[in-house]
Formats: C-alpha cells, sequence, structure tokens
C-alpha cells in the first residue's frame, strides 16, 4: 500500500519478547473466551485474522493461549514478513498442536468483510498508531460487518517516561507525537489518537469494549531493545524538528542523545513507554 510505513524483520525480531511480555494477559484472557467457549463442539478450528502481521510474533504469543485447533490467515501489506511466519515451523496451540498459517497482502484502506471471512477473532498488534483514519474506519466496519471479537494491543499512547528524568524529555516526546501524526505519500497517521479512536468507533457501533493500559519496561536486562528504541524515538523527534523549522530541540539534540547513550552505557537509563490495548466484540 503506497505510504504505509515499512519495517525490518530485524526490528521485529528484537521487540518480540517484549511485546510478548507486554500485551494485556486479562484482555488476551477475555479475547480467549468469547471464541473458545464452543471449541468443542466447532466443526472447524477457530480461526484468527492477524492485521498488519508482520512476521507473525502475535499468532506466536496469542495462539497457545487459545483452546483447540487454530487456522490463522496473516494480513501484511510486506508480503516477505509473513514469508518468515508461514515458513517457519507453526506455533502450537494449548493442546500442543500444530496450528494452521495462510498469508494474504491486505491493503487495509480497502479491507472488507470478505477479507475477514469465517474470522472467529481479529488481531492487529501495534498498528492502531501507523494507520490512517480512513484505515481505521476500514478496519473496525470489516470487524463489525465479519461479526468478529476484535483484540488490538500495543498501540502508542504517546506518553514516555525516561530514568533519570531530563527537562528535554518534554520537548522530545512531543516532537515524537508530532512526528507520529506526519503525511505519508497523501497518508495522515493517527499516531497516538488511533487507539481511542477505534475504542470510540467499537463504541458507538454499540459493542462492548475493554481497555488495559500496558507498557513496555526498557532498561539494562535487554541494552540492544533500549538502545534502538531510544535511537528511533530522538530520530524521529529530531526529524520532525527539522521539518517544523524549529531550532530549541536540535540545537540540544547532540548533547542529549550523548548524556543518554553515556547513561545507559553506565546502565543507568531505563524507560517507560505507554501503550493502549483494546478489545471489542458484539453485545
Amino acid at each position: 500500500m503506497s505510504g504505509m510505513l515499512e519495517v525490518s524483520a530485524d526490528w521485529l525480531a528484537l521487540r518480540e519478547a517484549e511485546d510478548g511480555r507486554a500485551r494485556s494477559r486479562r484482555l488476551a484472557r477475555l479475547a480467549a473466551g468469547l471464541v473458545g467457549a464452543d471449541v468443542p463442539a466447532r466443526a472447524r478450528p477457530v480461526t484468527v485474522h492477524d492485521l498488519g502481521s508482520g512476521t507473525g510474533s502475535m499468532m506466536r504469543w496469542l495462539a497457545p493461549q487459545l483452546s483447540g485447533p487454530q487456522s490463522w490467515v496473516l494480513h501484511d501489506w510486506n508480503a516477505d514478513l509473513t514469508a518468515h511466519a508461514t515458513e517457519a515451523q507453526p506455533p502450537l496451540d494449548r493442546s500442543g498442536m500444530p496450528i494452521t498459517v495462510a498469508s494474504r497482502v491486505t491493503p487495509l484502506d480497502r479491507l472488507a468483510a470478505a477479507d475477514l471471512d469465517g474470522a472467529d477473532l481479529v488481531t492487529a498488534s501495534a498498528l492502531l498508531d501507523v494507520v490512517t483514519a480512513r484505515e481505521a474506519h476500514a478496519i473496525v466496519d470489516a470487524c463489525l460487518a465479519a461479526g468478529a471479537p476484535a483484540f488490538l494491543p500495543l498501540s502508542v499512547t504517546g506518553d514516555v517516561e525516561l530514568r533519570p528524568w531530563d527537562p528535554r524529555d518534554i520537548r522530545f516526546a512531543r516532537a515524537f507525537n508530532e512526528h507520529q501524526r506526519r503525511e505519508i505519500d497523501g497518508r495522515r497517521l493517527l499516531g497516538r489518537f488511533g487507539a481511542p479512536i477505534v475504542r470510540g468507533l467499537f463504541t458507538r457501533a454499540g459493542w462492548h469494549v475493554r481497555t488495559a493500559l500496558t507498557t513496555w519496561r526498557l532498561d539494562r536486562r535487554d541494552p540492544l531493545l533500549l538502545g534502538e528504541w531510544f535511537d528511533g524515538w530522538t530520530d524521529a523527534a529530531v526529524e520532525q524538528e527539522e521539518v517544523d523549522g524549529d531550532r530549541a530541540l536540535l540545537d540540544h539534540a547532540a548533547g542529549y542523545r550523548e548524556l543518554r547513550r553515556e547513561q545507559q552505557r553506565r546502565g543507568g537509563l531505563s524507560a517507560v513507554v505507554y501503550h493502549l490495548d483494546v478489545l471489542a466484540w458484539p453485545r
């Protein structure tokens, strides 16, 4: 899809363990209950459609928490990423049986109920902050038409807590959040408003909605992830300030980065990155 953000398989692999730790297990159990209550009576596997699936990390995390046989359909705009999931050994369900996996190249702005044919559950991890309003409406409309519960975790809220605190954190966070709302090839991203907008759309449609505030907690236990996240966070902030022509952040960027990197080298830097997880299902 033109303008859709691309991510590397290396970055997805680096963040997979922290994503798994951060996602709401309370909402996952509720989602599992919604699709698994009648598993013994099913004539077919539980069918899960995963939007923006990347290399399949959501599938590997959630499949062992769902009861009974499963069939997963991975939707992404990057077929190279889904190939990692479809070519690898499939994960096991709760009973220890392998699940079946298929993939589709799917443009989210044209997602329709037919794309979710047979869905018992729709998932999308770390997606809602990188879609547009049109794509968010398409996702919700397709779920509504399919009548399938939607479990949508790990959308950034824009809130970050760095320790030790530095007064420049506020300006960098503000610039990063503006960068998350940038326009790419005519696509205006929702950024931190993505999850609240989708939550509101499901609520307006009369569905049950539950949310959970979840966190990445980055520190010296995983220095590579902390370093990669910090570099990406500051790079995005600097890029935004270059576009806006605001010198206040740019003049301090080099010193700020060096301070934070030195703190990390000494093992003294940590960051909490907040996300919102959303679960919605029909009444």
